[in-house]
């Protein structure tokens, strides 16, 4: 029996037939999730560990050593690599595939927790670790510049502003800033008239961390009320950090202005990002799992006008890469080869009507 006579007998049940799968294929394609890579979970964790002021040389010796000597008695553990430079140490760990990433995720932090007495105790925090993924890479990166601001400033409205109505949008995971741009007030230190008022380095940096606390100051209980003492003892400007007291010679206070200059800038002077060949704060944005990155990159396109009229003249904004170009260009491909194919089988079963139904 011939297969295909069936089909040929019912012309009105193979159209009904064939305009069904068409539907189905359709919606199908609808839901299609898009991507640049497939989702998997790489057994993959970062630890990173920051300890300022030290060189890669101490960084390798008293904090990259004893950590890789915990992480390599890890069982599943495949391939681990390190880095270390001034003030700061990132060991990647790749374990098996066969091996869960949250099974992996408790092996590390249980190998931290037993190097707490390996590494200086005085570390400002404890080493941190992520789950890294490469499919996790920004779908965008955005750009941003000022001419008549200097960007540290800039960067406190990136945050407050920017970031946060990106991180709000659907389909948005993690919205990050790079640029080294954080402002901080930086302490230059005039070592003679230190010295002249008998002071060390120890004193002043003893001093600065007690006064920059906001903590409890107490109550005044009386026999009908109870008031709280609300000070904030944080400090916000190089103006405020000047008028310190480090010490009292002869009846006198001796300020830190006295022996230092205190300059508003950067917390690290060493990083920086460009655009091109503008000094800029680049705002990378990664997407949730499963989320449709064209839709994600759509959806922060469309929001881009309202962003640039929140920040004051003067501060740019601009797209600096768009990693959904080489999906669109993918999908558009895929596109016109579904439809070529789906020409090609009509002509094929057009030309074989044809000829089945010559006498």
């Amino acid at each position: 029996m011939n297969p295909s006579r069936i089909f040929i007998l019912r012309p009105v049940a193979t159209s009904l037939l064939m305009i069904a799968i068409l539907i189905v294929g359709l919606l199908a394609y609808l839901r299609l999730p898009l991507s640049a890579l497939p989702e998997v979970a790489y057994p993959t964790i970062q630890i990173q560990t920051f300890y300022p002021g030290a060189s890669p040389e101490v960084m390798t010796s008293a904090i990259t050593a004893p950590l890789e000597k915990q992480f390599g008695q890890m069982p599943g553990l495949g391939q681990m690599s390190s880095t270390s430079s001034a003030g700061a140490s990132v060991i990647t760990l790749q374990f098996d595939l066969s091996l869960d990433i949250d099974i992996a995720e408790q092996e590390v932090q249980a190998a931290i927790s037993a190097a707490q007495n390996l590494v200086p105790q005085d570390l400002p925090a404890p080493p941190i670790y992520a789950k890294v993924n490469p499919a996790d890479a920004p779908v965008i990166t955005l750009g941003i510049t000022s001419k008549v601001m200097p960007l540290t400033e800039v960067e406190d409205l990136v945050d407050t502003r920017v970031a946060q109505k990106i991180s709000q949008l659907k389909g948005v995971g993690v919205v990050s800033i790079s640029g080294g741009q954080r402002p901080a007030v930086r302490v230059l230190v005039n070592a003679q008239a230190l010295a002249a008022y008998g002071l060390n380095l120890d004193d002043l940096r003893t001093t600065i961390n007690v006064a920059n606390q906001n903590g409890p100051k107490g109550t005044f209980d009386g026999p009908t009320r109870a008031y709280a003492i609300n000070a904030n003892d944080q400090l916000k400007s190089a103006e405020e950090y000047g008028n310190i007291v480090v010490a009292y010679r002869n009846t006198s206070p001796v300020r830190l202005h006295d022996v230092a200059r205190l300059l508003a800038s950067a917390e690290n002077t060493k990083l920086g990002g460009w655009m091109n060949t503008t000094p800029a704060l680049l705002l990378n944005v990664q997407r949730q799992p499963g989320a449709n990155v064209i839709e994600v990159v759509d959806t922060i396109s469309h929001l881009l006008p309202e962003l640039r009229a929140s920040l004051p003249a003067g501060v740019d904004l601009a797209v600096l890469t768009d990693r959904t170009t080489t999906i669109r260009a993918s999908i558009a491909d895929v596109e016109f080869e579904l439809t070529l194919a789906v020409a090609l089988v009509v002509l094929v079963i057009f030309l074989f009507l044809r000829n089945i139904r010559r006498p």
